[in-house]
């Protein structure tokens, strides 16, 4: 079978595009390396042009007085030539409602010309969109990302993308999208919740891992704790990092030489992959009820992560004992969950040994590419 993966934001059509391929698929990826992380694509929209220290300049004081990036027009102008190239698939799936990055309409006109000249679309939920953003804003979460906005409204600017995904230009684009599309896949709990019901809800199909290249490392605990905290400023608030800046304060005065504490900032991928290699402890987000990429890959390598590990997830996967600290929206929580291990660390050892195993049973790239077949299949 021919497949086309639109967009990338966390490496997961990296890893399904391996297992695909290891299935015996042809399979193409369309992306723009997001930002900083620069996840590779067989064909890339990035915005060179626009990066290039001749056009940055002007392209940042148009942004800040009109609100316009002419970067969303350069990945739009992109793809746009590359769609003769992008025909005769029998699957596209879009890693988002927005999986180009260009202007809503543009945005809706590229996709209309996608979905025309190829098989059967289908959309992931794996990130924002329209009906979760929706189900968060009506308060139907325990907690959720938006939580420090309504604490702080001065956080528009980090927030208004987000809000962006309820706009009307957006909604026109969403209806667009679920008039072309076969089925809706949600990539872990956090969106399972808001599209329970809806009558193109195909279900779950967990993150897709590759075991292959991501090694289990039995960690060795000898003097220190190491804990480990990569910061990406573009999702400072609303994964919590505050939280966990605070808790390590405490704990450094708590424990002094008993740990090391390593933060990092807006790294590249393979580059912040190999430094957390080190860590016993990886704290990843606490607005959150299952794991997202990062946490999965660093479970694999047998860390212990800070993530979304809520009730929800539990249940569906039948676990009864943690594979993952379960990171609360409290500062005293993560102290507490800090202390215990650094305090009992064999416990540490316990449960990255049981976070590899989840990973291996639940989030195998080959299997979970298996399980998109199923799906596709049964709207094919």
């Amino acid at each position: 079978m021919r497949i086309l993966l639109i967009g990338e934001y966390s490496r997961l059509h990296n890893s399904l595009k391996e297992g695909l391929v290891a299935l015996g698929h042809e399979v193409t990826l369309v992306g723009d390396g997001d930002g900083f992380k620069q996840f590779p694509a067989d064909h890339t929209i990035d915005a060179a042009i626009s990066k290039t220290k001749l056009i940055n300049l002007p392209r940042q004081v148009l942004f800040r007085l009109f609100r316009y990036d002419i970067a969303a027009i350069e990945r739009g102008l992109r793809f746009y030539f590359l769609l003769r190239k992008l025909k005769g698939y029998d699957v596209v799936q879009l890693i988002n409602e927005a999986p180009i990055k260009t202007t809503a309409a543009f945005e809706k006109t590229l996709l209309g010309r996608l979905t025309g000249q190829n098989g059967k679309t289908f959309l992931l939920s794996c990130g924002v969109d329209y009906i979760s953003v929706k189900y968060m804003l009506e308060g139907n979460f325990r907690y959720s990302l938006m939580d420090p906005y309504y604490a702080d409204e001065s956080l528009l600017p980090y927030y208004r993308y987000i809000l962006n995904y309820i706009g009307k230009k957006h909604k026109k684009l969403h209806d667009f999208i679920f008039s072309k599309i076969s089925g809706v896949i949600a990539s872990d709990m956090d969106y399972v919740l808001p599209m329970k019901g809806h009558p193109r809800f195909l279900g779950l199909v967990p993150n897709p891992v590759n075991l292959k290249k991501m090694e289990y490392q039995k960690s060795v605990i000898t003097d220190k704790v190491v804990i480990f905290l990569g910061i990406n400023r573009g999702t400072y608030h609303k994964k919590g990092i505050p939280f966990f800046e605070k808790a390590l304060e405490i704990i450094t005065q708590k424990y002094g030489n008993r740990t090391e504490i390593i933060i990092t900032e807006n790294i590249p991928y393979n580059e912040y992959i190999n430094l957390y290699n080190k860590a016993h402890i990886l704290l990843d987000q606490v607005y959150a009820y299952d794991q997202g990429y990062n946490a999965l890959e660093a479970m694999a390598k047998g860390k212990v992560v800070f993530t979304g590990a809520e009730k929800e997830f539990s249940d569906h996967y039948g676990l009864t004992e943690k594979v993952a600290i379960n990171a609360l929206p409290d500062v005293d929580s993560i102290v507490n969950e800090l202390s215990y291990l650094i305090e009992n660390p064999t416990e540490i050892l316990a449960i990255g040994k049981r976070a590899r195993a989840f990973i291996e049973k639940e989030h195998d790239h080959i299997a979970v590419a298996g399980k998109y077949l199923e799906k596709w299949g049964m709207m094919l």
